[in-house]
C-alpha cells in the first residue's frame, strides 16, 4: 500500500466518522421524539451500510482495487439490511425494550442525557471501530483470492447463524404455548446466542477479506470490538440479566448450553 493509499484510508476513516456522527445524531433526535431508545437497534445495521457506501464512493478516486470496495459494500449491505429489517419488524408497535427501559430508569439522568451518553455515543463509537476493516480495506490495491474465499465463507456461516437463529426465535415466540418458556431448540440448543455468534463471524469474515495488506490486517480491532460489544456491553450480558429474572428455567439452560461458540449441550439437570 502506497503513501497515497494510506492517505486515502485516512480520508475514508474521517468520512466514515462523519457519517456515523450525523446518522447517530438523527437517531438521537428520533429517539427523543418517540421517547424510545429501541430505535437504535434498527439504525445499527443501516449505519454500517451507509459507512460502506460512503467509503466506496470516497475510495473511487484512489488506487485501491475496484472489486474490493464493491465486494465489501455487498457483504455489509446484505448483512445490514437484513438485520435492520428484522429488528424493525420485531420492535414495531412494541413497548421499549426492557434492557433500555432498565438502563434509563436506573441511570437517574434525563432521557436525553441517557440516550446520548449511554446509548448513541457508545454505539456510534462501536460502529466506527467495527467498520474499520471496510474503511481501510476498500483501499487495498489487490484482492487476495484465498483470503476472499475464506472470508466470504466465514461471513456466510455468520449470516446463516444470525438469520436462522432470529427466524427460529421469532417462530418460537409466536407460538402461545411457548410463553414463559426458554428457547432451547434449533441453533439455540448449541449456543445461547446464535445471532450474536453470527454477528461476530460476519465481521471476522469481512476482516479476513481485507487482511491481505498490513493496514487491513491491523483492522482486526473491528471484529474484536464487535465481539466485546456483543458479549460484554449491550448484547449477551444485558439480555441474560433480564432472562434470569423472567425465565424460571434459564439458569439450567445456562448450565447446559454454550454461552457463545456453538458446542454440544450438556445433559439437563437430574440426569
Amino acid at each position: 500500500m502506497t503513501p497515497n493509499d494510506l492517505s486515502q484510508s485516512g480520508a475514508s476513516l474521517l468520512g466514515g466518522l462523519g457519517v456515523v456522527v450525523v446518522f447517530m445524531g438523527i437517531g438521537l433526535a428520533i429517539a427523543q421524539r418517540q421517547h424510545k431508545l429501541t430505535v437504535v437497534d434498527t439504525m445499527w445495521g443501516l449505519g454500517f451500510v451507509l459507512v460502506a457506501a460512503e467509503t466506496a464512493l470516497v475510495s473511487t478516486g484512489g488506487e485501491g482495487a475496484p472489486a474490493m470496495r464493491w465486494i465489501l459494500l455487498a457483504m455489509v449491505t446484505v448483512w445490514g439490511v437484513r438485520l435492520a429489517w428484522h429488528l424493525h419488524r420485531r420492535n414495531s408497535g412494541q413497548a421499549e425494550d426492557p434492557r433500555y427501559a432498565e438502563l434509563a430508569d436506573a441511570d437517574g439522568r434525563s432521557f436525553a442525557q441517557v440516550a446520548l451518553m449511554r446509548v448513541f455515543v457508545p454505539q456510534g463509537v462501536a460502529m466506527w471501530l467495527v467498520a474499520t476493516p471496510i474503511m481501510v480495506g476498500a483501499n487495498n490495491e489487490d484482492v487476495t483470492l484465498w483470503l476472499l474465499v475464506l472470508g466470504v465463507l466465514v461471513w456466510a456461516i455468520g449470516l446463516f447463524f444470525e438469520a436462522v437463529g432470529d427466524a427460529q426465535l421469532a417462530a418460537f415466540k409466536k407460538d402461545p404455548a411457548n410463553k414463559g418458556q426458554v428457547m432451547d431448540q434449533g441453533l439455540w440448543r448449541y449456543t445461547r446466542h446464535p445471532n450474536y455468534f453470527g454477528d461476530a463471524c460476519v465481521w471476522t469474515g469481512i476482516w479476513i477479506v481485507v487482511a491481505g495488506s498490513w493496514p487491513g490486517l491491523a483492522t482486526v480491532i473491528g471484529p474484536i470490538a464487535m465481539t466485546i460489544f456483543l458479549t460484554k456491553v449491550t448484547g449477551a450480558s444485558l439480555n441474560e440479566k433480564g432472562m434470569k429474572k423472567t425465565k424460571p428455567g434459564y439458569e439450567d439452560y445456562v448450565r447446559r448450553t454454550s454461552g457463545f461458540v456453538p458446542w454440544k449441550p450438556k445433559a439437563p439437570s437430574g440426569r
